[in-house]
């Protein structure tokens, strides 16, 4: 496979592993509810997703460096929102 196409195939997953976070964010924003969100599955992800950024930066792998850093704004931010409102 060529450079350049497994590029965009890294960068189409993380897309969709990064988009896949958006739904959950707005509907937490918006009711303000994270009744049914575990606390222990967001603790162990957001630590998860920064540790897979770290690797990125460290390789210097673009499609984790973006997918990452974005998605560990999503996912800390319904972690936040999940600590806040309970």
């Amino acid at each position: 496979m060529e450079p350049l196409a497994i590029k965009l195939l890294g960068f189409a997953a993380a897309t969709c592993t990064t988009l896949a976070f958006a739904p959950q964010f707005v509907k937490v924003w918006r009711t303000r509810s994270t009744e049914d969100i575990s606390l222990g599955m967001f603790l162990v992800l957001v630590l998860g997703v920064a540790l897979w950024l770290l690797y990125g930066l460290l390789s210097g792998d673009a499609p984790l460096i973006a997918s990452n850093a974005i998605t560990l704004v999503l996912a800390g931010a319904i972690l936040f929102m999940k600590l806040k409102y309970g």
